[in-house]
């Protein structure tokens, strides 16, 4: 039976308490307005307080929550004295966030949330922590600027030596300007050699490299120069006891500089060059064939911009599932070690491999086809190295091809053309990227045909590193130091928010809105957004799918053990596999370790939301055996319907579905994973919100006088 009640104190205060509130979140921000007429509603006075109606013997740890604003609560006024009234809990709509508490240079300001717990402790309710890791809501400007590109201190005057050659204009044939290196030693047939060094050219150029021993010659792998200093690799077995190593730039005009040679045989660390830092103006061993008229010599070169090497290639040694740099007429990953004992298909037999077949009789080579594709255009000039491991049943030599996009043909080899064995091998290539392969738009695609005789092969690619040289006078993190800084600050966050609140918030979102709409079984992403807004930091870009097994281990880590930890989402009633993908990634997030209490749905509905659809959520959630909470509930009427619009049918359509949603959830969800409800909004959205404007979402209307979706609210939590 309903109790008679009806505060006139705290209706009679009104307009005094109102003035003295200062809100920050417009969502949560409590208006007075002079009601015109409630006569209709005086049935609405006989109801008793709302957390009255909740039923504590049948679910004795259910929590009733509101959505707050924390300034407004701390004041101790109108908020404070409705929400303490009415609710068992609290959750702070912005002030216990990332972007609230961290400041630009990282430190954190809780003097707020300290104000906070002392405020709900007087009061005598609890606080639901809201949120440790979001995209939304974050201090964007400090994450982002602890993974910003270093900058590099370039001091002009801080020089070596280098060996530099100019010559005077380009010939017709690469070997019409030679450099030659005669060897202290010479190399050994057979043995595979290293040669590794810096350079940099006055416009980009791909050097040749060849050894001989005066009667034959290897000619290969050619060596791409850069117009910025850049290191730069080859690995070489020789036919033949070489006796020099030879450098051809025939059809180059300008400026080539080496530096810090070294050549090593497998397996050796001794330099096979002498004076390869060039620090001594020695140049025993180098020299040109008489008949060119070019000039070299050890000079000091300057320092120049910092230049690195970006892998294009995603997921290149293949260990996880995402290939889409990769492409082929059949393309499967080979089985997880995991599922096969210690063996594997790939490459050494670790870990796994792309798998390619070509099928039986081709017309052509390119009739399958095993593409590498870069996420951006690379345009003529460009330096790349490229390297992959290879095998297949069938020994077979390959052609590669320049691409614009997989199958966009633009010129014949681009890489070379491996050949390929029946056992694992590394095979590598260098340069620079012509006119006719990048074409008018550049390429982004390296093709390899396959189909290069009548039978059919099954070929195995691993560990496949496309990269490019870049430069300048600042250099960007690698992925392994953006997430290694990222753990860190993660960790820093939790560990100082949990300080704080330790001991007295009891319950926590942990990671909120992971799932994408539009993938509801991926991670949402920030990739390739273009209109990010200036709060958004996509922890899991960074972190990867583990970002929350992260978070979740950080609040047991620095919280209590009886802590109730949560992770939350939205629409889960709207699109169900959603629902679904949210409770996948809660299994994968404790098959890592971590322990996941609780799920929160988010309920932003209206009143013409599927029941059915509702029903089918809680069923799905009540069947994880978590702790089920619906986190923020509000409700608007049909598509958008304004408070000024809003008709008596409107707003009894409403408390019947909060009454419906209430009651369902009481049903449907085990009393003993019933964590509890909060209203988002208590009170309808004022039209200068950024959340819902105008519209009346709440249980009391702006001026804090019962709507029938109290009443409704109120019967779905007695039952009646």
């Amino acid at each position: 039976m309903k109790m008679k009640y009806i505060n006139k104190l705290l209706l009679g205060a009104l307009s005094v308490l109102f003035m003295a509130s200062c809100v920050e979140d417009s969502l949560l921000d409590y208006r007075v307005d002079k009601p015109e007429s409630l006569a209709q509603l005086e049935y609405l006075n006989e109801y008793d307080v709302l957390k009255s109606y909740v039923d504590r013997n049948a679910s004795p740890d259910f929590k009733l929550g509101a959505g707050v604003s924390l300034n407004a609560f701390n004041e101790k006024g109108l908020v404070y004295s409705h929400i303490s009234s009415n609710f068992d809990e609290v959750t702070a709509g912005y002030a216990m966030k990332h972007g609230a508490i961290v400041q630009n240079n990282g430190t954190m300001d809780f003097s707020g949330v300290e104000k906070f717990m002392a405020a709900t402790e007087e009061a005598g309710i609890t606080i639901y922590g809201h949120t440790l890791a979001w995209h939304a809501n974050q201090n964007a400007e400090y994450l982002n600027s602890i993974i910003a590109d270093r900058e590099i201190e370039i001091d002009p005057d801080d020089a070596n030596n280098a060996l530099h050659a100019n010559t005077p204009n380009a010939n017709t044939n690469i070997w019409d300007w030679q450099l030659e290196y005669t060897l202290p030693t010479p190399l050994t047939q057979g043995v595979e050699y290293t040669l590794k060094m810096r350079a940099k050219a006055s416009s980009a150029f791909t050097v040749g490299f060849w050894r001989t021993d005066g009667s034959s010659t290897n000619y290969g792998p050619d060596i791409a120069f850069g117009e910025s200093w850049g290191d730069v690799s080859v690995t070489f077995t020789p036919t033949m006891d070489a006796t020099r190593l030879q450098f051809c730039f025939g059809t180059f005009g300008g400026d080539l500089y080496f530096d810090d040679m070294v050549l090593t045989a497998s397996g050796s660390e001794e330099n096979l060059i002498l004076n390869g830092a060039f620090d001594e103006e020695d140049l025993s061993g180098w020299g040109k064939p008489g008949w060119h008229a070019y000039t070299f010599g050890v000079e000091p070169v300057a320092a120049g911009p910092a230049t690195w090497w970006t892998n294009l290639v995603t997921n290149s040694d293949v260990e996880g599932d995402d290939v889409s740099s990769f492409f082929a007429t059949e393309v499967s990953v080979g089985p997880d070690p995991a599922t096969i004992g210690a063996g594997g298909t790939g490459a050494d037999d670790v870990g796994r491999a792309i798998v390619v077949k070509s099928g039986d009789n081709p017309a052509n080579p390119w009739d399958t086809q095993f593409f590498v594709k870069a996420p951006m255009q690379l345009m003529a000039g460009q330096a790349y190295r490229f390297s992959m491991k290879v095998k297949a049943d069938k020994p077979a030599t390959i052609e590669s091809q320049a691409h614009n996009n997989p199958g966009g043909y633009l010129h014949w080899s681009m890489v070379g053309s491996p050949a390929v064995t029946t056992e694992w091998q590394e095979y590598t290539n260098s340069g620079v990227i012509s006119a006719e392969q990048a074409g008018d738009n550049g390429m982004n695609t390296i093709a390899f045909n396959l189909s290069v005789f009548a039978e059919a092969n099954t070929y195995y690619f691993d560990d496949i590193v496309w990269e490019i040289e870049e430069s300048g006078n600042t250099i960007p993190l690698t992925p392994e130091e953006k997430a290694d800084t990222l753990t860190w600050a993660l960790d820093n966050w939790i560990a100082g928010m949990l300080e704080v609140t330790n001991g007295y918030v009891k319950a926590w979102d942990v990671v909120n809105e992971p799932m994408d709409d539009g993938n509801p079984y991926e991670l949402k992403t920030g990739v390739g957004k273009t209109d990010m807004a200036a709060d958004e930091f996509y922890w899991q870009d960074y972190l990867g799918k583990d970002y929350a097994v992260m978070a979740f281990n950080l609040a047991a880590q620095y919280g209590d053990t009886d802590d109730k930890l949560f992770i939350n989402d939205y629409n889960l009633e709207y699109n169900i596999d959603k629902c679904k993908g949210l409770i996948a990634y809660v299994q994968y997030i404790e098959e890592q370790g971590a322990r996941v209490d609780g799920i929160g749905t988010q309920m932003h509905i209206n009143t013409t939301s599927d029941k059915d659809k509702i029903v089918e959520m809680f069923n799905l959630l009540a069947a994880t055996g978590k702790l089920i909470k619906i986190s923020e509930l509000d409700m608007g009427i049909a598509d958008g319907v304004k408070t000024a619009n809003a008709t008596e049918e409107d707003l009894q359509a409403q408390a019947e579905m909060y009454q419906f949603v209430v009651e369902k959830y009481l049903e449907l969800i085990p009393a003993s994973q019933q964590y509890g409800i909060t209203a988002w909004s208590p009170l309808d959205s004022p039209d200068d919100s950024s959340w819902r404007a105008g519209e009346p979402i709440g249980l009391w209307n702006e001026s804090y006088y019962r709507k029938p979706a109290y009443a409704g609210f109120a019967d779905g939590l007695s039952g009646e």
